[in-house]
């Protein structure tokens, strides 16, 4: 780390690294990796001054806000999001050229960003998410973009909510022995309802995407946040994710596997920008 740098640079810095680390953990090991190991976790209720709860039938937005790195994202009104209207036109086909390297339609427009309870989730206007039901964002095209618009809400939304059962074994490919284990955090009062702002706030949009692998029936994709300086380097921590098509949607498939271990990188040479 550069000694110029600040204290508070540092932190942020290494908060957003923790992001992108633990982002995998929650779902595969259903317990919550905290980014300060040295203070206490927060109870299981969460802060109190976070959103715990969608706003039924609230819609539009309140105003924009920005992220650690000043980059706008957007409030909706219903705190489990505000899908944008689709137009499956714009989803890429298999026979083009950039059919893995797209970045999906709208992500760069306002409201392709939205915090949601507390953290920053990709909406596009071609790829989904298309609809919410019981506060989940589901409806996510059959294609790469598709694959990782879902990981980065699945991923997202598990660390702002890590109680949150109904996604958990709704939007996960969980085993039964897994849901048996995540039970148990959930009766254990291991698992907060609602993370607090000191933690949320680092869950900020990735800079960019890759899709490794695809087929029909599975996507191997990672996601890159931005992470420290180092001697005057720019570096991001990449995880790797596995998403899988599943009863019309994309799920995430846990790991414990180094498929879904956080790696280093100092270029986002090759990698697709939202």
């Amino acid at each position: 780390m550069s000694e110029k740098e600040s204290p508070e640079r540092d932190r942020v810095s290494f908060g957003v690294i923790a992001s992108a680390a633990v982002v995998a953990l929650i779902v595969i090991a259903g317990a919550v990796v905290y980014f300060n190991r040295d203070s206490p976790p927060p109870s299981p209720q969460g802060d109190s001054a976070s959103p715990t709860s969608s706003t039924t039938g609230a819609t539009g937005f309140a105003a924009p806000e920005v992220d650690l790195f000043g980059r706008r994202v957007d409030v909706p009104n219903n705190t489990a999001g505000q899908p944008l209207p689709q137009n499956p036109g714009k989803q890429h086909k298999p026979s083009d050229q950039d059919w893995l390297t797209a970045a999906p339609e709208g992500t760069v427009d306002p409201h392709g960003w939205q915090r949601v309870y507390g953290a920053s989730v990709p909406f596009s206007s071609s790829d989904g998410p298309a609809r919410l039901e019981d506060g989940l964002a589901v409806g996510y095209s059959h294609t790469p973009q598709g694959a990782v618009l879902a990981a980065a809400q699945i991923t997202y939304r598990l660390n702002a909510r890590p109680a949150d059962r109904e996604l958990y074994v709704r939007q996960v490919r969980v085993s039964a022995q897994q849901v048996t284990a995540y039970d148990q955090a959930l009766a254990d009062q291991r698992l907060p309802k609602q993370q607090p702002e000191k933690v949320t706030r680092y869950l900020v949009a990735p800079d960019g995407f890759q899709v490794e692998n695809y087929a029909d029936d599975m996507a191997i994709v990672r996601l890159a946040a931005r992470g420290p300086l180092v001697d005057g380097r720019q570096l991001w921590a990449a995880v790797r994710l596995i998403m899988v098509w599943d009863a019309g949607d994309w799920r995430l498939k846990p790991s414990t596997s180094s498929s879904a271990q956080t790696e280093y990188v100092d270029s986002l040479a090759g990698w697709t920008r939202w």
